[in-house]
């Protein structure tokens, strides 16, 4: 049995664990990102990866990482929420801890690659992975092989300008895809849709003791489920703005499906019929264009882990 390590390194905890050559995670470890970042987040990985590594008698390893990877597989060369990771050869420094081969990718690639290998995209050979949370991110999968670009920062679609001049954004610019398609924009439609429906939204907000900022993306999702109109009315408009930039991605790279993971997933087709419909009404030569299936992932949470632990073997 062929087994490797994944580690999924996120601003809150560090996930690590074993997995087979069908996905499946054997064992899995879970600490917290110690918040001084640098060396202190470097030997928690250290740490878990020896301890699976000793226990299976493994010799690698593969990283994943929320933020822009080097196209050798081994230096972070830029990350938003661990301190002291700019320019920083992860691969070397665990190397030296601990003496275990790794290689290092962006955690949205890894999720891709999931989906691929094991996920929604099994058996496709052109695809679109879109991983929805507070951000946005995503992989491509071309004749079956991840694609990372020149410089190993491909694929970053969340800071594709979408609107001239809109909604700022913390990259530095303005009206970025992931500014209106992800769950932070959600939260923006969905403000707006309160302060314009202030009676409609009384309920909605008693979820969260009558506050807009103490309401969660958990909470809207809920409430759409149960049928919630201004909860429901928020799922499309984000909806509806992904399927937007879906038909712009089509356009370029002609998937044969593209994939949706991330927290937004869990609302299911109350976000993912809005996309489906406006990617149609927004492709190029609409009718004669050829389109994408848009579905959910299947991976979810598991993703980065068992994606960067499959590309490590």
């Amino acid at each position: 049995m062929s087994l490797s390590i994944g580690v999924d390194v996120g601003g809150t905890k560090v996930l690590a664990g074993v997995v087979n050559e069908s996905g499946e995670i054997l064992k899995s470890i879970r600490v917290d990102t110690p918040k001084a970042g640098g060396s202190a987040v470097t030997e928690s990985i250290a740490g878990v990866v020896k301890t699976l590594a000793d226990e299976f008698s493994l010799k690698s390893a593969g990283i994943a990482v929320p933020g822009y990877v080097s196209s050798d597989r081994q230096r972070v060369l830029g990350i938003p929420n661990i301190k002291n990771w700019h320019e920083f050869n992860l691969r070397d420094e665990i190397y030296k801890l601990i003496k275990i081969e790794t290689i290092v990718e962006n955690d949205a690639n890894a999720a891709a690659w999931a989906e691929y290998r094991f996920g929604s995209a099994k058996g496709e050979s052109h695809v679109i992975i879109l991983t929805i949370g507070t951000g946005l991110g995503g992989g491509i999968i071309i004749d079956g092989q991840l694609y990372r670009g020149a410089n190993g920062t491909g694929a970053e679609f969340g800071h594709m300008r979408v609107v001239p001049d809109g909604i700022p954004c913390g990259c530095g610019i303005n009206g970025c895809f992931e500014r209106y398609a992800s769950g932070s924009g959600m939260m923006l439609h969905l403000k707006k849709l309160i302060d314009e429906n202030p009676t409609a939204s009384k309920n909605l907000l008693a979820r969260a003791n009558g506050s807009f900022e103490n309401l969660l993306g958990k909470d809207v999702t809920e409430a759409a489920i149960e049928g919630d109109e201004i909860a429901r009315a928020a799922l499309a408009i984000t909806g509806k703005w992904i399927g937007a930039g879906i038909a712009n991605l089509a356009s370029i790279l002609d998937p044969s499906i593209v994939v949706i993971g991330g927290g937004v997933i869990e609302a299911g087709d109350l976000i993912l019929e809005p996309a489906r419909i406006a990617m149609e009404e927004f492709m190029p030569f609409r009718g004669q264009h050829p389109v994408p299936r848009i579905v959910g992932a299947k991976l979810l949470n598991d993703a980065g882990l068992v994606g960067v632990a499959d590309l490590a073997r």
